[in-house]
């Protein structure tokens, strides 16, 4: 078993600590007309994992089959998903992301890039943000590693 150095261990526990909130609250960012929290996880999960049956969407997300079905009608009443038959066993559907979907979800991406960047920007003398530059590929690589 690997020995934990004592600082390595409270700087693990400090980098989850301060990572956290800042995720918690970039998942928070909403922009007007935009997709809702749990529409934006859908379609991430069919960016990622490509078409699929709202059954396993709903698994995927660990939510009721009823609420998928209303998250995947919001979705696909705004041209965000479209459904078609499963080729493989004509009683199913798969849902999909539709380039509108895709935009959709570039748009949230950037937006919430501009926010951060903002923040890092006015929030941040030149020489932090300089080491927060350096430090992308080390968070980059560990991100890898857990």
């Amino acid at each position: 078993m690997t020995r934990i150095a004592p600082e390595v261990d409270r700087a693990a526990g400090e980098l989850r600590a301060c990572l956290g909130p800042l995720v918690r609250r970039l998942r928070q960012v909403h922009v007007d007309g935009e997709v809702t929290l749990s529409q934006a996880s859908v379609l991430v999960r069919l960016e990622r994992e490509g078409s699929s049956t709202p059954g396993a969407l709903a698994a995927g997300e660990q939510i009721r089959p009823q609420s998928m079905g209303a998250i995947l009608a919001a979705l696909q009443d705004r041209g965000l998903v479209s459904r078609s038959p499963d080729p493989s066993d004509g009683r199913r559907v798969l849902m999909s992301m539709t380039a509108a979907g895709r935009q959709s979800l570039q748009g949230v991406r950037q937006e919430k890039a501009r926010r951060l960047a903002r923040a890092i920007t006015e929030g941040l003398s030149p020489s932090e943000q300089r080491q927060l530059i350096d430090a992308i590929p080390l968070l980059e690589r560990l991100g890898q590693l857990v």
